[in-house]
């Protein structure tokens, strides 16, 4: 069959249109573009979709859209909502354009089901790369989900901790102080003390496997890759101390210069500090040596997902 999958989440908007014939077989990518558009842009505070927030989705995916007819052949469609849209009283403002821009009604998704599509778009196919049980961590804008397991999940959490969230709330100074740091990080291992009790798994996994824009960005930052490269990204191992030099480098600068490393999107720049905070304290408190990036996530579970029906 021929899907596309749309993941509207709390900083990007995402989209896969591919062909597959079997939900575990192989996944021909025809399409897969991504657009930042901020809909949880203050979300947490005021927990309502602000209209401009609204309007630079519903223009992303009217062009998602577009792509998706020029291409053809799409027999099912599928768009999901996470972290922003669960947040949001006024989440029907949003639905209701994007029903009509897509011709199909989003769904809103729970972190749970979230976690499971992460979970089966990153592993399918990963045992001829590298030995479960893995932990497959999805860094959004404004949850975190973990997840463990070999071929399926056997433990899961989605926690309120993301890039976004988590800038909001305590990165507010440019760059941001000791104090603001220090701050994100005690919030952020305050939630990892949660996910170790409710998901005990997470400290033996064999794997740690990170998916979505947070750790993509921080292993081309690593890599020094200008440009996107899928297959240089794509199961790149980001070592903890790597990954530890890459935080460094983007906390300690002001905006301005930060913008200036190599794979940091405009749209990203601002909030990249909160999302290096999270990955960092996974890696230091579970104690893993290094995370497996992977490139196959959410959009992959999507269409997998619609295959199975």
């Amino acid at each position: 069959m021929r899907a596309a999958a749309i993941d509207i989440g709390t900083n990007s908007a995402r989209l896969l249109v591919g062909e597959i014939e079997d939900p575990h077989g192989e996944l021909i990518t025809l399409d897969r573009r991504m657009t930042i558009t901020r809909l949880g842009q203050g979300v947490d505070q005021s927990r309502e979709l602000a209209p401009d927030a609204i309007a630079r989705t519903i223009d992303a995916l009217r062009g998602y859209r577009t792509v998706i007819d020029a291409i053809g052949g799409v027999t099912a469609i599928r768009a999901t909502a996470t972290s922003a849209a669960r947040d949001a009283t006024n989440r029907d403002d949003f639905f209701g354009p994007a029903t009509d821009v897509l011709g199909v009604t989003p769904e809103l998704l729970s972190g749970v089901e979230e976690a499971r599509a992460s979970f089966l778009g990153a592993t399918t196919g990963l045992s001829d790369v590298a030995p479960g049980p893995y932990l497959v961590v999805d860094i959004g804008g404004g949850s975190t989900e973990f997840v463990v397991g070999t071929t399926e999940p056997e433990g899961l959490i989605s926690v309120d901790v993301g890039c976004v969230r988590l800038t909001e709330a305590w990165l507010h100074s440019d760059p941001p102080t000791p104090e603001e740091l220090s701050q994100a990080v005690h919030v952020v291992r305050e939630h990892l003390t949660d996910v170790a009790r409710e998901v005990p798994g997470v400290r033996t996994a064999t794997t740690l496997v990170g998916v979505a824009g947070t750790v993509s960005t921080m292993a081309m930052i690593e890599q020094g890759l200008a440009e996107y490269d899928r297959d240089r990204v794509h199961h790149f191992r980001l070592t903890k101390a790597a990954a530890e030099d890459v935080f460094r480098t983007l906390a300690t600068e002001a905006i301005e210069d930060r913008r200036h490393n190599p794979g940091l999107e405009p749209g990203r720049v601002d909030v990249i500090v909160g999302g290096a905070v999270i990955l960092v304290s996974i890696l230091r408190a579970f104690g893993f040596a290094e995370v497996l990036t992977s490139e196959a996530d959410i959009l992959d579970g999507l269409v997998r997902e619609l295959a199975a029906r």
